[in-house]
């Protein structure tokens, strides 16, 4: 991830090896990732039941919110894409039993419509 997109606030795209290093732990068994993004710390894990965001807090990171939507309860989702003067593509998920959607930011370089695949391809699936 670029240094000056950790800044900025922009996720980024991580290997999914590295993912499955650091946070297989959290997995179902037999779950695989199928995409998954990195913003400074934080970790957002699409997998095809449900998106996971991983929020690593304070200096030490040692205290870690991790947060697992299934697809399911996801109402509905919209991005943004990148203009020529913007730095960054956005993605909103609006989430039941939520008042705020949760808002994520991309560096404009992410195809924002391979991650609202992955999403709309999960939630279409869901149940299936």
């Amino acid at each position: 991830m670029g240094f000056l997109n950790g800044l900025l606030g922009n996720a980024d795209t991580v290997s999914i090896e590295e993912v499955k290093k650091e946070w297989g732990k959290i997995l179902a068994q037999g779950e695989e990732i199928a995409a998954a993004y990195k913003l400074i710390r934080d970790y957002i894990i699409l997998t095809p039941k449900r998106i996971i965001f991983i929020d690593v807090q304070g200096i030490t990171g040692t205290k870690i919110e991790i947060s697992s939507y299934p697809y399911r309860s996801i109402i509905g989702f919209s991005i943004q894409t990148a203009g020529v003067m913007d730095s960054n593509a956005e993605l909103l998920i609006t989430v039941a039993n939520r008042v705020t959607p949760i808002k994520y930011k991309f560096d404009k370089n992410i195809n924002i419509y391979e991650v609202q695949a992955v999403i709309a391809d999960a939630i279409a699936n869901e149940g299936k």
